[in-house]
């Protein structure tokens, strides 16, 4: 069995841990720049407002005191998805995390009764531990573990936690009153061609014969019917594979034409490239750069060039990364411009463990590799314990026009207890 723990409107409750006072009330959180909503409460939902409103429809309501967005905090939402993993990796070694808010966990070897005693305590410690409410649904595959969360977060007579077993009565019936599009992984665009076969419910879906589901669709299709069927087909590396190009990138909190604020962006941008890199074990080839100006602003002189620069040997070193993005950015600047938005892309990646190497290669060169990979371990170890950019290359401007807007941006609150905890030892 394996089971589906998912944070309940994940930022908003790590806002609540820190301030009681928005108990009850509706919250929204904003996307980077305060643009718009992409994070609501329960509350702020009864009140129509959906997902991707932009924030400036909404600010009557808040002048009025009727609802409170914040601006996104991606570090506390970070740390305390971290602290969910803790709690749940007290009661299993299984714990496979799929997004910053849900994260599967293995019930291997518990008989049904020890199961669904098993999953109320990971539902209350969770919330004891952390403050964050969760779900939790239990199944023998991943994709029923995801209905059943779903149903434990939808029907009040679950009260939180759902636990299906294969073949099971209450499993059918989950099964036969839940839309095709409701299923994990089956997307809007399938769901109108099933329905043309009659396939319209998830019960249809694991009635239907998976072999001519993978003839005539997938075999991605055809693992999801087997799911429902209770037979495990996916898994989490099938999700997780390395990705071939690897963007960074992000729209400026105001215009400018500043080639110093342009320079600090595409350095920021390639550096966090880099990083990325590190974590999936890849080296890049070339690095692309590109800007844009705001096609809206027909006021404005339009110009949103992109140009790629091969790296000399396939790295994963943030200095060769950030020195050729910022010899691409000189390339390409034009002075009149005012941009929007600037990003780095990272091509033609490798597996650095699978790197063949130069038949020139000296002792001094697999010496400089060496050093390379301790220093950006080592750069990398900073920033994770002390935080994102505590230790970055070059000088950071705090008043830079590329950095986001984030006027109600809550405190740090768990990364700054830490430090102030340190200081005091």
């Amino acid at each position: 069995m394996i089971g589906l723990v998912d944070c309940n409107n994940f930022y908003v409750s790590c806002e609540r841990v820190f301030q009681p006072r928005l108990e009850g009330v509706p919250v929204g959180v904003m996307s980077n720049n305060d643009g718009c909503v992409i994070a609501r409460s329960s509350e702020l939902k009864t009140l129509g407002v959906e997902m991707g409103t932009p924030a400036f429809q909404l600010q009557q309501w808040v002048n009025q005191g009727r609802i409170h967005l914040l601006s996104s905090n991606y570090e506390l939402y970070g740390d305390m998805s971290a602290r969910v993993r803790e709690v749940l990796e007290e009661f299993s070694a299984g714990v496979e995390p799929y997004s910053i808010d849900e994260m599967f966990v293995r019930f291997d070897g518990f008989d049904a009764a020890t199961t669904l005693a098993l999953s109320r305590t990971l539902y209350r410690n969770v919330r004891q531990f952390t403050g964050i409410p969760v779900c939790v649904g239990v199944a023998p595959t991943r994709t029923l573990a995801k209905l059943a969360n779903r149903a434990a977060k939808k029907l009040p007579e679950y009260a939180g936690v759902c636990v299906l077993h294969g073949e099971s009565d209450e499993t059918r019936r989950l099964l036969e009153c839940t839309p095709l599009g409701n299923v994990w992984g089956v997307g809007r665009r399938l769901v109108e061609r099933l329905a043309l076969q009659g396939i319209e419910t998830a019960w249809d879906l694991r009635c239907a014969d998976p072999k001519t589901i993978r003839r005539r669709f997938s075999v991605t299709l055809e693992r999801t019917a087997r799911e429902l069927q209770g037979t495990p087909c996916i898994d989490m590396n099938d999700t997780d594979e390395p990705r071939q190009r690897i963007m960074t990138s992000r729209s400026f909190g105001r215009l400018t034409g500043e080639m110093s604020e342009l320079q600090e962006a595409i350095r920021q941008h390639a550096q966090r490239g880099a990083e990325k890199l590190r974590e999936q074990a890849s080296h890049a080839r070339a690095v692309l750069v590109f800007l844009k100006t705001n096609r809206h602003r027909q006021d404005l002189a339009q110009y949103s060039p992109s140009i790629v620069a091969e790296l000399t040997e396939p790295t994963d070193d943030s200095r060769p990364i950030v020195a050729a993005a910022q010899q691409a950015l000189a390339e390409i600047y034009r002075p009149g411009y005012r941009f929007m938005k600037a990003g780095v892309m990272l091509l033609d990646l490798v597996d650095a463990n699978r790197e063949q190497l130069s038949l020139l290669d000296t002792p001094d060169s697999a010496a400089d590799r060496e050093r390379s990979e301790r220093l950006m371990s080592t750069l990398d170890e900073l920033n994770q314990k002390m935080g994102r950019g505590t230790v970055r290359l070059g000088v950071r401007r705090h008043d830079a026009a590329w950095q986001l807007r984030c006027a109600h941006r809550t405190p740090r609150w768990t990364t700054q207890w830490e430090e102030l905890l340190s200081a005091k030892a």
